[in-house]
């Protein structure tokens, strides 16, 4: 299963595609959304000043909207980038634990059988 999207994503996902202009059927298909999160969002983006409704009801961007969406596409590079890092920690990590805490068993069960090999020698 995928993740949940953050208002903020949802936000710009509305943004982007009434970007150009758009009828609500369009933002609502494109942006994957419920009819009611569609007029949820629409209701929320109109009243921060991001979109505004133009004759025979098409939506438009205001210059609040586009910035937002010039200032999501950076965040969104940075958080994609931050997750990257992480996730090359995280295999590092397990690379480390593999190397270095398997050999340590590695190493005790070669000792156990050392050990049982001694023991045969002695009863010989």
């Amino acid at each position: 299963m995928g993740r949940y999207r953050s208002r903020l994503e949802i936000i710009a996902d509305v943004l982007g595609v009434v970007k150009g202009g758009a009828r609500k059927t369009r933002i609502m298909y494109q942006a994957n959304l419920s009819y009611r999160l569609l007029t949820r969002y629409l209701d929320d983006v109109m009243d921060m000043g991001l979109v505004k409704a133009e004759d025979e009801g098409i939506y438009e961007l205001t210059e609040k909207g586009i910035g937002f969406l010039q200032e999501f596409k950076g965040y969104n590079e940075r958080r994609a980038d931050a997750e990257d890092q992480l996730n090359n920690v995280k295999d590092e990590e397990l690379m480390l634990e593999n190397r270095f805490l398997n050999s340590r068993k590695r190493n005790d069960d070669s000792k156990n059988r050392t050990s049982s090999k001694e023991e045969e020698r002695r009863l010989a």
